[in-house]
């Protein structure tokens, strides 16, 4: 969340920032629960102050004046409990709509409603031209007999497949890859927990706005993530590190589950928006100084980068308008990955920088070298989201019978396994 303070000095940026996100936030109603909330506190804390003065002074008095001031004990205490529901009730609303007050968008954000205004800043890779009528990964898949959808259906309701023969060993093969190359670049690998408290899901800003798409389990009181950047993130939740331990490089792998809720009708074939998924995501946690955060968020973009061109392929990086914006980001790239069977791009990453909106929810903090304490940053990015990619995987490497190569970085992850073959 933002710095209350610094709602009260820019109140008209914050509400301007919210306009750039098409959000709806009263700032004038919540300055207003302030003040409140700070009056009442005021005079709970006066009430309070009197009665430690007086309670003091009982003792040393005597006749009328000690039971005039008992009396006024017992009026102070009648006007202390008068204000505690006034205070809980004022508290309360101001908590909620501090926790929907969005993150200010950076000035470079480009201004815009949907997904379809975001900017492409940069291009890599060829799109490939067939000389025969391609297939789409459902046909594909069915043919290598590597995905059966049908009986997922039958099982778990729509959004839902089973990968199987080599197309479970591709998808390993890509999580691997993914993994190793993190590692290799310093990253500390973590498996995490695929069920989190609610503190989580509001630490990282995926509660309250974004519940809905949240699988929750109300009799255990928790909920499955969405991805491993919530409980990576929480993982330093109430704690102060030291700056010399910044930054941080973490990279989880986990099973992923979105309701997907609102997209009825969206991108109903194939694999493209499912239910129940695996990520391997990078997150970083570092110093709260923009100019750092800016470094990291093209370092983290470039991670994922890599891992693409070292697949082979082809993908646009979009610097994603202010209406396409979460509650929590400072700036976000998304990553489209060319698709054969959409004629177009389709979103695999997503790179986020919130500077220190999350660590606020989630007290995580550092002391610097002048031994002040400050929030820290944080980023987060995909590296790979699977069975998504397997869909430019799959329908960029197929060849005219039908038959899919796998391209060489991913061959050691299958036993060298060169191509798959129609069974």
């Amino acid at each position: 969340m933002l710095d209350i303070r610094f709602i009260r000095e820019h109140p008209e940026l914050v509400q301007a920032g919210a306009r750039k996100k098409r959000l709806e936030i009263d700032i004038p109603q919540l300055l207003a629960l302030d003040e409140q909330r700070r009056s009442l506190i005021s005079q709970v804390e006066n009430l309070k102050a009197l009665r430690n003065k007086v309670s003091k002074e009982i003792p040393t008095l005597q006749g009328a004046t000690r039971q005039e001031a008992i009396a006024q004990m017992k009026q102070v205490a009648e006007e202390s409990r008068a204000l505690e529901q006034p205070l809980r009730e004022t508290e309360a609303a101001f908590e909620a709509l501090m926790l929907r007050v969005p993150n200010v968008p950076a000035d470079d954000v480009p201004d815009g409603l949907t997904d379809a205004d975001n900017v492409a800043i940069k291009t890599w890779g060829a799109i490939p031209q067939f000389d025969f009528a391609p297939r789409d990964h459902v046909e594909l898949g069915e043919l290598l007999d590597i995905l059966d959808i049908p009986r997922a259906v039958k099982l778990a309701g729509s959004r839902t497949y089973f990968l199987k023969n080599a197309g479970v060993l591709l998808e390993q093969a890509v999580l691997q890859l993914a993994l190793h190359h993190m590692v290799r670049k310093g990253f500390c690998p973590m498996l995490v927990p695929h069920l989190v408290k609610d503190e989580a899901m509001v630490g990282t800003a995926y509660f309250p706005a974004g519940q809905e798409q949240t699988y929750r389990l109300l009799e255990d009181q928790v909920n499955l993530i969405g991805t491993a950047e919530v409980p990576v993130t929480a993982y330093h939740a109430d704690e102060i590190l030291r700056e010399d331990e910044l930054p941080k490089y973490y990279v989880g792998l986990s099973n992923c589950y979105r309701r997907e809720a609102g997209t009825y009708g969206k991108d109903t074939r194939g694999l493209y928006r499912i239910h129940q998924f695996q990520k391997v995501e990078q997150v970083v946690i570092c110093a709260n100084d923009p100019e750092v955060s800016a470094r990291e968020h093209e370092h983290i973009l470039q991670n994922a980068e890599e891992l693409l061109q070292a697949l082979g392929l082809p993908y646009r990086v979009v610097a994603v308008c202010g209406g396409d914006l979460g509650i929590p980001q400072v700036k976000k790239y998304d990553i489209e990955t060319w698709m054969p069977s959409r004629q177009g791009y389709g979103e695999t990453h997503s790179a986020s920088k919130f500077h220190d909106f999350q660590a606020r929810r989630l007290r995580l903090r550092y002391r610097d070298t002048d031994g002040t304490i400050r929030f820290v940053h944080t980023l987060n990015n995909t590296v790979i989201a699977s069975p998504r990619i397997l869909i430019p995987l799959l329908e960029m490497n197929q060849q005219a019978d039908g038959s899919v190569t796998i391209p060489d970085v991913l061959q050691p992850y299958m036993d060298g396994l060169r191509v798959i073959v129609p069974r």
